[in-house]
């Protein structure tokens, strides 16, 4: 691994727009030019490894979310598109990751893998993103098919758009994370970033929490909220799984990356209200120090280049959140 790497993260190909070219041929002429778990950083001047499809693999399989909206219906021609990609990569074993906020979404995306899952004997991981308001039934036809749910804080800066369009039982189980957890689904957790939210983890681990919006809105009873450790772990085991790096991702073990942060405060013991504003004083990765701040100073690395795009929220940190 190269000196000095600033983070680590998995990469997948997203459809992530319309266009007169099939998704299919997309994927085919993608699975001929790039190959899977190939570390590029030896070739490419942004180095990155290869994962898998998603988190769109078809253009009318997107329910985007905009909760100021009434929910958007998928096109007719879903089916027959996402069908023709999913073959594709179930029968090459890429994993896949899915965006659906909505449960009518999920209903006809897994009425899409299940049979060819059966089919192609596929046996890779895969995963629907977001699922706010995912079923109990979706839940165990995912769980059926031996599927994960990444959830993300997007109900944490929408949360009050959610409410005033779905009412306030709705929003008390979107997601149902501890349903999720119950039917015994691999769950991880993240931000969306960085179209929604910055990748700022400790917004996402309050929402979990304290099952609060960042407006102070409290939207999950205590039964849908998570413990500390239980947020954590899906933030970090649980989201490793979908990358196929849970034996190395996750953990202070031996064996895995030497990857930590020193915080600000003790996650597990300082009031709710502040856990949104803890940051780190010193971050390692791959066993090199790549950020400081008082009092580690002292071990601060060569400054990175400017924050780009300069509007960036992580060029301020320490405003919006607060």
């Amino acid at each position: 691994m190269p000196p000095g790497l600033r983070f680590r993260s998995a990469s997948l190909t997203c459809c992530s727009r319309s266009s007169r070219e099939p998704s299919g041929e997309f994927y085919n002429k993608l699975s001929v030019e790039e190959k899977r778990n190939v570390n590029r950083a030896a070739s490419r001047l942004n180095g990155y490894v290869f994962e898998g499809a998603g988190e769109v693999l078809v253009w009318t399989a997107a329910d985007f979310e905009d909760f100021m909206a009434p929910r958007p219906d998928l096109s007719p021609q879903m089916e027959r598109e996402l069908a023709d990609v999913t073959r594709l990569l179930a029968q090459k074993q890429w994993p896949i990751r899915q965006h659906a906020t909505y449960d009518q979404s999920i209903s006809r995306i897994l009425d899409v893998f299940e049979p060819i899952f059966k089919e192609t004997g596929y046996q890779a991981r895969w995963g629907i993103d977001h699922a706010e308001t995912i079923s109990p039934r979706n839940i165990a036809r995912i769980k059926g098919m031996n599927g994960g749910i990444a959830i993300q804080n997007r109900m944490a800066f929408a949360g009050e758009f959610f409410v005033e369009r779905y009412g306030a039982e709705a929003a008390s189980h979107a997601p149902p994370i501890r349903q999720m957890l119950d039917a015994g689904i691999i769950v991880g957790a993240g931000t969306d970033a960085t179209r929604v939210a910055s990748y700022n983890p400790w917004i996402s681990l309050y929402w979990m929490v304290t099952g609060r919006t960042v407006g102070g809105m409290q939207l999950a009873p205590a039964k849908n909220r998570l413990s500390r450790e239980e947020a954590l772990r899906l933030y970090t085991v649980g989201s490793a799984w979908f990358s196929g790096e849970e034996e190395v991702k996750g953990r202070i073990a031996p064996g895995q990356f030497a990857d930590f942060a020193i915080l600000s405060a003790d996650y597990m013991t300082v009031p709710e209200e502040q856990v949104r504003r803890i940051e780190s004083v010193l971050t390692v990765t791959g066993g090199d120090v790549v950020y400081t701040a008082d009092p580690f100073t002292g071990f601060a690395p060569e400054p990175p280049p400017p924050v780009s795009p300069a509007w960036s929220p992580v060029a301020a940190f320490g405003g919006y959140q607060r």
